[in-house]
């Protein structure tokens, strides 16, 4: 089921404790469009399906990475992409927007979409895997 546009801001704004909707945006479509460089394929095109449409557009079309990021340099890569961000602003930025995307993908998608990530995904998923 695809998560309405406010819904899933709504839920981004709250676990990132942002004072706007437009920070939780800005966050999101950073994150989607980082992260839609990492997967591919129907895995990609499943959690696009999930997520209301700009950012399934966003994560569809996203930004170019010549290889998969380890998550600490995803987490930099965030860091750079938003205006005054840190990379301990980044790691909360990345933690609000891929935790409210994991419920949105639900347990399944969420194991294949780590299949195709670096080890410690999980992680900023929120969803920490057995080891």
């Amino acid at each position: 089921m695809t998560l309405r546009r406010e819904a899933f801001l709504d839920r981004v704004k709250e676990r990132g404790e942002y004072d706007s909707l437009q920070e939780a945006e800005r966050a999101a479509r950073v994150v989607l469009a980082l992260l839609g460089a990492h997967l591919v394929g129907e895995v990609r095109a499943q959690l696009a399906a999930r997520l209301p449409e700009d950012f399934a557009l966003i994560l569809l079309n996203p930004l170019q990475s010549a290889e998969p990021l380890p998550p600490e340099r995803f987490v930099r890569a965030t860091a750079a992409w938003i205006e005054g961000a840190t990379e301990q602003t980044a790691a909360w930025d990345v933690s609000a927007v891929l935790s409210t995307t994991a419920d949105a993908a639900g347990d399944d998608l969420l194991r294949q979409i780590l299949l195709q990530l670096p080890t410690g995904y999980d992680l900023l998923f929120g969803r920490p895997q057995p080891t």
